[in-house]
């Protein structure tokens, strides 16, 4: 092997060996069984890859032949039989397409007995012979490409945005087989560009298979979240409601009692919540509460409680110590966070500039000493006083009400602050 080719083929390896190390830090961050799966991927599948090179020849020129004839003759099939069934995988399993699931789970069977076949016919044929049993995998290694296309092609006409990258990454693995079957054919006529091309194509499947297996459990991991949420939180923000929010604060105080450090109750109201309802419909409830939840998350911290009495009223509990702001220093930013303008969108996606008017409510608090529930109810009360007793030309909320449909409606209200 000349100097280029070893150099060619080392960098294919480096890569390899990064998302190796890529796909380790995933599945010990994220302990899910995708993550696991896209690490035996990366791991069976660039061996296969790295052994057809001749890479081990060079670095071990000691290794046993017969043991790299059983690995040349095994790892490629083992590799396609686990790839296809983690593509049916990938792609929903029986739960979305039944036909894909038995696609892929009985053909990875049928591969994976077609590798200890081979296995067991690379222990026992002679040596002079190997060139046939590398030809008889290589057939054998196609078979899984052309079955995982099929059911990637399925899953993106019945609809799977992710499907058609998914075909798009098994074009290049078809190519990477051929180019390093090439290279363990030794066929004459091809050279330096030939394995460059091989490395890079190489590269890039293993590359975008990753964030294809990245992606798929991102939105396995959002589906699974949803699927455990509870009543005792709210689908818009999933903040804590209830009775989950009331042993959150009890907990926050028990903590702060043990830190001997004092509490502070938060309310913090949005009044015209409800405001943009006739303007887009109840999709605007739900963006105004999500965006304002996101905003008190990011500037009380997580080491906060933060929580949702009702639709209208967000609960914060802060502790405090001497090393932080003082609490009306840290309530008035949140207020002021949360009263910036935002934009909130119809169904035609026109952006509708809107403003939350907030009130707030400071309730310091003994944690020792304290009903978690009375002082939620005096911080709401000055929130609501709060919010009655702002003017629409204040910087903290200004009048956005929608024109009145009547001569009737231009009549005062009579409704309390807290009425819908």
């Amino acid at each position: 092997m000349s100097i280029a080719e070893t150099a060619i083929w080392s960098a294919m390896l480096g890569g390899l060996l990064t998302l190796v190390g890529l796909s380790l830090a995933d599945a010990l961050v994220g302990r899910n069984i995708g993550a696991v799966r896209n690490l035996l991927f990366v791991l069976i599948t660039g061996a296969s890859c790295v052994v057809m090179t001749g890479l081990p020849e060079v670095f071990f020129p000691d290794l046993p032949a017969r043991l790299l004839i059983v690995l040349k003759a095994s790892l490629g099939p083992a590799a396609g039989a686990m790839g296809l069934y983690f593509v049916g995988t990938w792609l929903g399993g029986a739960r979305e397409d039944g036909r894909v699931h038995r696609l892929t789970a009985y053909g990875g069977a049928v591969l994976l007995s077609a590798a200890v076949i081979l296995v067991v016919t690379a222990t026992q044929i002679a040596p002079e012979h190997f060139h046939g049993l590398l030809l008889a995998t290589a057939v054998v290694n196609m078979v899984p490409v052309l079955l995982a296309m099929l059911a990637a092609v399925r899953a993106a006409r019945l609809g799977d945005p992710l499907a058609r990258w998914m075909a798009v990454a098994l074009c290049l693995l078809a190519l990477t087989i051929v180019g390093h079957y090439l290279r363990g054919f030794d066929v004459a006529g091809f050279g330096v560009g030939t394995w460059l091309l091989t490395a890079t194509v190489t590269v890039l499947f293993f590359l975008m298979a990753s964030v294809l297996g990245l992606l798929r459990n991102r939105q396995n991991r959002a589906m699974a979240r949803l699927a455990r949420l509870s009543h005792s939180a709210d689908p818009a923000t999933g903040l804590s409601t209830g009775s989950a929010l009331i042993a959150d604060v009890e907990h926050a105080l028990w903590r702060a009692a043990r830190l001997d450090c004092e509490s502070a109750v938060l309310c913090l109201y949005v009044s015209n919540l409800y405001e943009m309802a006739d303007a887009i419909g109840p999709s605007a409830e739900h963006q105004i509460l999500s965006t304002v939840a996101a905003r008190i998350r990011r500037a009380a911290g997580f080491r906060c409680t933060v929580g949702l009495y009702h639709p209208r009223c967000f609960v914060v509990v802060l502790t405090m110590d001497p090393h932080q702001p003082p609490v009306r220093a840290t309530a008035a930013r949140l207020a002021l966070t949360v009263s910036h303008p935002m934009a909130v969108f119809n169904e035609k996606r026109d952006r509708l500039p809107f403003r939350p008017r907030v009130g707030l409510g400071v309730v310091t608090v003994d944690p020792t000493h304290t009903v978690p529930i009375e002082a939620i109810h005096e911080a709401e009360r000055q929130a609501l006083a709060m919010a009655s007793d702002t003017p629409a030309e204040s910087p903290h909320a200004i009048d956005t009400a929608p024109a009145p449909l009547s001569l009737a409606a231009t009549a005062p209200s009579s409704a309390p602050p807290g009425s819908l």
